[in-house]
Parts: structure tokens; sequence; C-alpha cells
């Protein structure tokens, strides 16, 4: 049985859910018009930008729940967590279920977020007046999860992949009567567009590696 991730004092742990960048596993939807190895290629991008970040954000414990094996794109700092079978829901509520104090959860698909964007998280007051924090999708899901006190119940049940997705998530924090305080919304990369876009806001490798596919592909 794994043991939850203590924390004996104030401090945030951030949970980052993300698939092994492997080409025919991971950004489908952009493939066409990437071919399945450029498509990992802009996956581990995006990846490393989001890991890069997290490591430079204030926190107690920072953790990878991953499905598949960790590379060379993993920075110190993290533990690795095997994500459970089932369906997305299941596999967020088994993380946050792994958490005994704050918690905040983000994806491997905004490489656009920043230290600063995370701040009012993470930083010494983040959780003062706030029982949960929530980041919303363009797409109608949601880029951002925080609970202060994680309830994996909350999670569980609540349908992924739609355009309510995010709607049906933050009305369950609220109808748990916790008080939910919003990220901004965010463009997640799921289509060649939404890459395209996301690069246009981002400088890290995501940018880079978009550009240089780009480069490949002009006449």
């Amino acid at each position: 049985m794994t043991n939850p991730l203590s924390f004996s004092d104030a401090g945030t742990t951030v949970l980052v859910i993300a698939k092994e960048p492997v080409p025919g596993r991971v950004k489908t939807r952009l493939t066409p018009p990437y071919p399945p190895e450029e498509a990992a290629r802009l996956a581990q991008a995006a990846l490393r930008d989001t890991l890069e970040t997290v490591a430079l954000l204030p926190v107690r414990r920072r953790v990878l729940v991953l499905a598949g094996c960790p590379g060379p794109w993993l920075p110190g700092g993290f533990e690795v967590v095997p994500q459970c079978d089932g369906g997305l829901d299941e596999r967020i509520a088994a993380a946050f279920a792994l958490c005994d104090g704050p918690a905040l959860l983000v994806g491997m698909d905004t490489p656009q977020i920043t230290p600063e964007l995370l701040a009012p998280v993470t930083g010494s007051a983040g959780w003062r007046g706030a029982d949960a924090w929530f980041g919303p999708a363009a797409d109608g899901g949601f880029w951002a999860l925080g609970m202060a006190r994680p309830e994996p119940g909350l999670v569980r049940g609540v349908p992924m992949s739609t355009g309510r997705t995010g709607q049906a998530q933050r009305r369950r924090l609220v109808d748990a009567g916790l008080s939910v305080r919003d990220l901004p919304v965010l463009r997640d990369v799921d289509t060649a567009a939404d890459a395209r876009e996301v690069a246009g806001l981002s400088s890290g490798h995501f940018a880079a590696v978009h550009a240089g596919l780009a480069r490949v592909a002009a006449p």
C-alpha cells in the first residue's frame, strides 16, 4: 500500500499528471498534421516547460504522477509515482489521495504557465480564505485544480474530456461547500491550432520546438 505524502506543516504540493511522451501515445489529436514523432516532440517540450516551471515554485513537494517511465526531460527535485488504472477522473482522484495537505494539480498541456501565474496559490497566503483553486481551460475543461484538504471523491465521477467538464468540476466543489478561487482561463494544447496559439504565448522548449517544426514544414 502506498503511504500518503506527509505534510507536517503549512505548504503546498504540486502534482503534475502526465504521460511519457512516446510517439503514438501522446497528443494523438495533433496527428495530422504532425506525424506521431513530431507530436511526441511537442508533448515532451510541453512537459519539460511545465516541470521546469514547477521546479521554480516555493512549494513543499513536487510530484510527477506519470503514465510510463521518466526520461532525461525530468529535472531534479521531483518524486515520481505511477498513475493508477481507470479513467482520468480516477487517476486525478488517486493523485489527490496521495496528499494530506494543500495540493495543486496541473497537467502537461499548458506549457505557458509561469511561477507568477501560479503565485496566488503557491505563495504564503495561497490558502487563506480559499478551500479550492480552479483553473478553467478555454475548451471547457480545466488546467489546474487545487484543494486545501484533498478529497478524492470531489473528482471521482466527474465526466472528463467534454465541453462541460470544467463547469461540472467547479460545481462539484461549490456544492461541497468549498470556497473556490479562480485562476485565469488558459488554452491547453490539443490541436494544431492550439499548439500554434500556445507557442505564441510562451518562450520555452515548446515554442522552440514548434518554431523548428514550422521551419522544416515550410516550402
